[in-house]
């Protein structure tokens, strides 16, 4: 599982109702996303399926992982802290290179999961998260009740999966990772309607247009793009039909 908080806080944003400025911002949320996840998907297809590029993830003749294979696994961390606490301080132009290189890295390190999952159950998860995260985004986006509280307890037991997944990477308990695979389907499929909703509520009181209102829409894009890979990652898990 990504072990990146997707719950982020955006200071200084005053909050109106402005539902055609919130579309705008919402449009380029999910520009971020999409673009993300296009490049990840690149990615992990082009390490997966050129021999040359695999190599440079697993020695040929140890058949053991690269130092290259150990920076695209753990470097992603590192970009996210970057973007989130270069917010205010880095250009945008800074940000969405950053942006890029996380989801190409994040991209090379799922590549493992193509050569552990047959295709055929990889894409019909992929779908299967596609709809379900589609589904919350549309439900976040036109509820009227406040989600602010249910999106609290998604993140405490977000929290309680990321210490229960190293418990059990010491433990090695099927049973428990059964249990943590379908809490956290379940958390971030929460996630994703509270998500939309803040965006939607932080789109209506940016100024669009404005500087900051395009580096809150790509902090609005990773936020969401980790909210659908931990989702496809936690379906995964459930459902990936081994080779």
């Amino acid at each position: 599982m990504e072990n990146n908080n997707p719950n982020y806080v955006y200071e200084n944003v005053m909050q109106i109702t402005d539902a055609d400025a919130s579309r705008k911002f919402l449009a380029n949320v999910f520009l971020w996303m999409f673009v993300a996840l296009g490049v990840s998907t690149f990615a992990a297809y082009a390490f997966a399926n050129t021999p040359a590029l695999l190599q440079l993830l697993v020695d040929e003749s140890t058949h053991q992982l690269t130092v290259f294979a150990y920076i695209a696994m753990f470097s992603p961390l590192a970009f996210v802290l970057l973007i989130r606490f270069g917010l205010n301080s880095i250009s945008y132009p800074i940000l969405g290179l950053a942006f890029i290189a996380y989801a190409a890295l994040t991209g090379i390190s799922l590549s493992f999961i193509l050569l552990i999952y047959t295709a055929g159950s990889v894409i019909s998860v992929f779908l299967t998260a596609s709809l379900l995260f589609g589904v919350m985004a549309i439900a976040g986006y036109t509820t009227h009740q406040d989600l602010t509280k249910f999106g609290s307890i998604m993140i405490m037991l977000l929290f309680g999966i990321i210490i229960a997944s190293v418990v059990n990477f010491f433990l090695h308990s099927t049973g428990l990772d059964v249990i943590i695979s379908y809490v956290g389907v379940a958390v971030f499929v929460g996630l994703t309607a509270y998500d939309v909703q803040k965006l939607k509520r932080i789109g209506a009181g940016l100024e669009y247009g404005d500087a900051s209102a395009k580096k809150y829409a790509l902090m609005g894009g990773l936020t969401l793009y980790l909210d659908f890979i931990n989702l496809f990652l936690m379906l995964l898990r459930i459902f990936g039909r081994r080779r």
